[in-house]
């Protein structure tokens, strides 16, 4: 920085980059972090009723359709490294996850059978 007489302050080109440069890379940074952060919601560890403890998760945050979860085929959980397993909502396995069975419709209109251990089983729209 350099003083002209008179008293004005010259500022180099290089140092209003630098500045620039800090102020995208912070701007870049708070991006991706929320990124991360976007669409997840945290589950806080419980107690199953045969007492088994299952540990705090992210699951994906609650939105209608199966197709941006973790746990959907041809998606990949960033904490565990798993690849889904159930098939995409409308999608050809979809319409046959529950062939030959009894199916009902619950409360809030989901639609489910019963499986042979007894336990609800909800089908892809």
């Amino acid at each position: 920085m350099l003083v002209e007489p008179g008293g004005y302050i010259l500022v180099s080109s290089l140092t209003i980059k630098l500045k620039y440069m800090k102020n995208l890379l912070f701007t870049l940074t708070l991006l991706f972090i929320a990124s991360l952060t976007y669409g997840q919601t945290w589950v806080d560890g419980y107690v199953k009723s045969d007492g088994t403890y299952v540990n705090g998760y992210y699951k994906t945050s609650p939105n209608g359709t199966n197709v941006d979860n973790y746990s959907t085929q041809g998606n990949v959980n960033p904490f565990t490294n798993s690849s889904g397993t159930k098939p995409r909502d409308y999608s050809r396995e979809s319409s046959n996850y529950s062939s030959g069975k009894t199916l009902y419709v619950g409360p809030r209109g989901g639609v489910y059978y019963i499986n042979s251990n007894g336990n609800k089983v909800y089908v892809p729209k």
